[in-house]
């Protein structure tokens, strides 16, 4: 079966798999300032782009997938202390309304591990469209290939995007968190 939702960032189309396994079709991205929002980043794409935070400069790709991140690559994710940097990135003054911030871990050009820190909420289990916001950023860096799937390892399991001259796909387990009623 093929579902069709409408979104804040357009409709989507979600197609299922296998047993609990959905794809999402998440459409176009925007690594251009004005799309994000970032300012003082200049004007053109935002792709490893140098980022002072806290005295320390990242090496950074912005990107707008409905919503807006920031990836950075870094040798080894495990290690990082992320609730001291989350917020200094996500607050950072270059992004007005706030940001989404990956550190992703090339572990090989199919494979990438992550951790994110998400605005309002801190670090997450997962992000679908931060695997997404990810997986653009090393292709477009030159570290994982265009057109195949690439595995991002998350705390919550693990999430495949594809992206492709058709846009960026995403495949992950569809899985019941909770239920309830309503009433007016």
């Amino acid at each position: 079966p093929v579902l069709t939702i409408d979104t804040n960032s357009g409709v989507k189309r979600i197609s299922r798999q296998g047993a609990q396994l959905w794809q999402v079709e998440m459409g176009a991205y925007s690594t251009l300032p004005a799309d994000l929002p970032a300012i003082h980043m200049g004007e053109g794409p935002l792709v490893d782009q140098p980022l002072t935070v806290e005295g320390k400069v990242w090496k950074v790709t912005c990107i707008s997938v409905g919503n807006p991140h920031c990836v950075t690559v870094v040798e080894d994710v495990d290690s990082l202390k992320l609730e001291a940097i989350g917020p200094a990135f996500e607050h950072h003054a270059n992004f007005p309304e706030r940001i989404n911030t990956e550190f992703v871990q090339v572990v090989d050009a199919t494979h990438l591990k992550m951790r994110v820190w998400e605005r309002g909420s801190g670090e997450t289990m997962a992000c679908g469209t931060g695997a997404c916001a990810a997986v653009v950023a090393a292709v477009e860096n030159g570290l994982c290939p265009k057109g195949e799937t690439i595995t991002v390892k998350v705390t919550g399991g693990d999430l495949l995007v594809t992206y492709d001259d058709e846009g960026v796909r995403l495949t992950g387990n569809a899985e019941l968190a909770f239920t309830g009623v309503t009433t007016y």
